[in-house]
Order: structure tokens, then C-alpha cells, then sequence
């Protein structure tokens, strides 16, 4: 077997995400996939590049020597891949994104606003796999969330934009749930739950979580992992689970959504992109587009409506009928 730019990939991936399991669902491949994968990568560099522990894993002397060396190639090719994106004149927009409510809205909006422009959208369920793909070039621009006070690293070149500052972060339980007749439900009251765990593992919400469960006097009981968003909601349907939810979350059948006492967790919502592959002017258009999208949510739920209504200092720089008419 000869070493390729995904093998390096996958040793970067499993040295920064600190263990095997977070690098494989960044990566998108099962824990027992990457592991033999590794085992494949050591038999050519011919030992060990990991130490494995309770806590995690470790590079050893071989291991950084190889890290160094892949970082250097995997930073030539992200280079290449940019520089020819910013000569191609004729190139779609590509558009990488987190599952986030507005992200339907988004494909609809940026149709309206960038007509005439081939525009391909990908979903991911990796900040990290999107940030190193849009330095990579192979995204234009991204868009995602980050949890509390975490912020995502970008890589050098990108631009960012902040499109909501600011949103608490609900709880989705079972319609037929005791509590599901309050109108705001105390964290401290879901402690004995199961909980879907959160899909997304690097954008500061599982330790946010742990955090807020843990001042409410309880280490949550995480039971399921499923990004499918029909599967999560047949399963709160069923009784089987609540999981937290973003106040724009649409309505399920057999669920309802409530807000959290206090907000214990709050998401913020970025867009980034590639400076030398958009233009200011399309940077423009598509931050405008997806702040549409997400405003088109704001009355799924009335209890965010009310919550929006209350909090003016958190709107985009721009009303609603201005971002959805034509600025030519």
C-alpha cells in the first residue's frame, strides 16, 4: 500500500481530535474503519504513530515525525487547490454547511439571490471537516454554529461573518411528556432522560452540555446518536428520548418543542468563506440570503418569536423586506 493524501488526512485528523472515536465521526467513518485504516498507515511508516490510553491518544516520536511531514504536504495541496479556485472564473459556488434549521431556506434564498450562478451545498456534521475543506478549497463557504463561548479556529485567508449572535437553545420531548404542558422547562427537571447526543462534537456544545447538566446536578444519560432528523423525531414521538433543539426547529408530529429556564445553552451562527475565491460582493449576497433564511424560521415556535421580538440588539444590520429584495 502507498501513502495518500487521505491517509495523512486521517493521522492529522486522529492527532488533533485527540482519540480515535472523535476522528472517526469527524471524518465520517466508524471507530473499527479508522482503526484498521491506522493499523494499514503504520505497517508502511513501520511502527506505531499513536499511543492509545483511557484518555485518548498520544503521537509517538514516529508519529510527530510523521504528523510534521503530512501537515507540510496536506498545507501544500490546500495552497494549490485555492490558488487554481481563485484562477477559474466559470466555477460553481460551493456552499458546505452544518444540518442547521435554516439550511433549507438557505438553498431556496441563495437560488434568489446569486440567479444565474451554479451553487452545489453539501451537509457535514463536522465544524473541523468544514473549516479544513474550505481552507482546502473544495468549500467556497461554510456555514455553522458554534456553542456558548467556544469559537471554531479558521484557517488563514478565510473571513468570517457572524449571522445571529445569539439563540437559547430548546429542549424537544415527547407531546405525551409531563412536562410538555409548561411553557419553560427547568434543565434540572430532565435528569433522570435519555438524551439524544449531539450530532456535531467539535462546535463546543457536547462539553457546553456536560457543563450546564452538571450545574443542574446531573451528568446527562446520552442513549442515541443519529443525525437523520425523521428518526430523531419518531423516537421523542415514542417516548424514547428529548434532545436539545434550536428554537427554529420546526414542528414533528408527537413532539413539542419548550424553551429552557435560565438559557443554560446558547448557539451563535457564522458564515465564513475563502477571500480569494468569493468576492466581497458575493460575500455580501450570501450573508444576506442566509439571514433570510434564518428569519423565515423565527414563527416556527411563538415562544422564540416572543423571545426575538425582546431582544432587538440581536437582528442583523437589516430588515427583512430589504434582504429579500433585489440589490442590483
Amino acid at each position: 500500500m502507498q501513502l495518500e493524501l487521505r491517509h495523512l488526512q486521517a493521522v492529522c485528523q486522529i492527532a488533533e481530535a485527540g482519540s480515535l472515536g472523535r476522528a472517526a465521526r469527524r471524518l465520517g467513518v466508524s471507530q473499527p474503519s479508522l482503526s484498521a485504516q491506522l493499523r494499514r498507515i503504520e505497517r508502511v511508516t513501520g511502527g506505531d504513530l499513536f499511543v492509545r490510553s483511557r484518555t485518548g491518544t498520544e503521537p509517538t516520536p514516529l508519529g510527530r515525525f510523521v504528523l510534521a511531514r503530512a501537515r507540510r504536504v496536506l498545507s501544500e495541496m490546500d495552497a494549490l487547490g485555492t490558488r487554481a479556485r481563485a484562477v477559474a472564473t466559470d466555477a460553481p459556488l460551493r456552499l458546505g454547511c452544518i444540518l442547521l434549521v435554516l439550511v433549507d431556506g438557505l438553498l431556496e434564498q441563495t437560488g434568489l439571490s446569486l440567479s444565474g450562478q451554479e451553487i452545489t451545498v453539501d451537509l457535514e456534521h463536522s465544524v473541523t471537516a468544514l473549516t479544513r475543506m474550505l481552507g482546502a478549497g473544495r468549500y467556497d463557504a461554510i456555514v455553522y454554529g458554534e456553542v456558548n463561548d467556544h469559537e471554531v479556529p479558521l484557517p488563514e485567508g478565510v473571513l468570517a461573518r457572524t449571522l445571529i449572535p445569539e439563540e437559547p437553545f430548546s429542549v424537544r420531548m415527547p407531546a405525551h411528556h409531563p412536562l410538555a404542558g409548561r411553557e419553560c422547562i427547568e434543565l434540572a427537571d430532565l435528569a433522570d432522560e435519555a438524551w439524544m447526543s449531539l450530532v456535531e462534537d467539535d462546535d463546543g456544545g457536547p462539553e457546553a452540555f456536560a457543563e450546564a447538566c452538571a450545574r443542574a446536578g446531573f451528568a446527562p444519560r446520552l442513549r442515541h446518536r443519529i443525525a437523520d432528523r425523521k428518526m430523531q423525531y419518531a423516537l421523542i414521538a415514542g417516548g424514547r428520548a428529548v434532545a436539545l433543539s434550536q428554537p427554529t426547529a420546526p414542528g414533528a408530529e408527537g413532539t413539542v418543542i419548550r424553551p429552557l429556564v435560565g438559557a443554560p445553552l446558547t448557539g451563535r451562527i457564522r458564515l465564513a468563506w475563502n477571500g480569494s475565491a468569493v468576492p466581497a460582493r458575493q460575500a455580501e449576497l450570501l450573508y444576506r440570503a442566509a439571514v433570510c433564511a434564518y428569519l423565515s424560521n423565527v414563527d416556527n415556535n411563538a415562544f422564540h418569536r416572543a423571545w426575538w421580538d425582546t431582544h432587538p440588539e440581536l437582528h442583523p444590520p437589516y430588515e427583512r423586506h430589504e434582504l429579500q429584495s433585489s440589490d442590483t
